[in-house]
């Protein structure tokens, strides 16, 4: 079940980050986070304190969570975006992330369809999402889901210094 947050879900979003790091600095997944730097529980907290924490939740456990706003990251702006958008037509998909320990269960694919669905029903029919170039993973996943690289564009992210985001983009249909 996807829905959003609630204060208590907050511990278990930044465990989710720390296994992420941890298996990052395994070198078992690739994402460019670190460890400290982004994400981490204060994410997680400042997404709460917004209201745009999403979680993921199976029997109780938080499986998952991402950020769903229309925060554009600054290097947007000069992005060569193929769909023209006022600002208040874009819903943003932010730090999507999903337990190690239950990955390859297609809940990544899952949280996706929900983010489209709450765009949908927000109406807001241009999605925008962005990960590091070397998140293969996601970048395979976003791409199977429809959406398409516009840029990948060298900046220091969420702290993190030379990162190549790529950044991507989808239109709804019949929102």
């Amino acid at each position: 079940m996807f829905r959003k947050a609630v204060i208590s879900d907050i511990d278990s979003v930044g465990k989710i980050y720390e296994a992420l790091h941890d298996e990052e600095e395994k070198g078992v997944i690739s994402t460019g986070w670190i460890r400290g730097v982004y994400p981490t529980r204060s994410t997680a907290a400042e997404a709460f304190e917004r209201g745009d924490l999403f979680v993921c939740e199976e029997n109780g456990v938080i499986l998952g969570a991402g950020i769903i706003n229309q925060i554009q990251v600054d290097v947007y702006a000069a992005a060569p975006w193929k769909y023209s958008a006022e600002d208040d037509q874009v819903c943003v998909l932010h730090t999507l992330v999903i337990s190690p320990s239950d990955s390859g269960r297609g809940l990544g694919t899952e949280f996706v369809r929900f983010y489209e669905s709450y765009a949908r029903d927000h109406r807001c029919p241009i999605l925008r999402i962005d990960t590091n170039a070397r998140n293969t993973a996601a970048r395979n996943m976003y791409r199977r889901l429809g959406y398409t690289e516009t840029a990948i564009v060298p900046t220091v992210f969420n702290g993190i210094p030379g990162v190549n985001l790529v950044l991507l983009e989808k239109r709804l249909e019949h929102t």
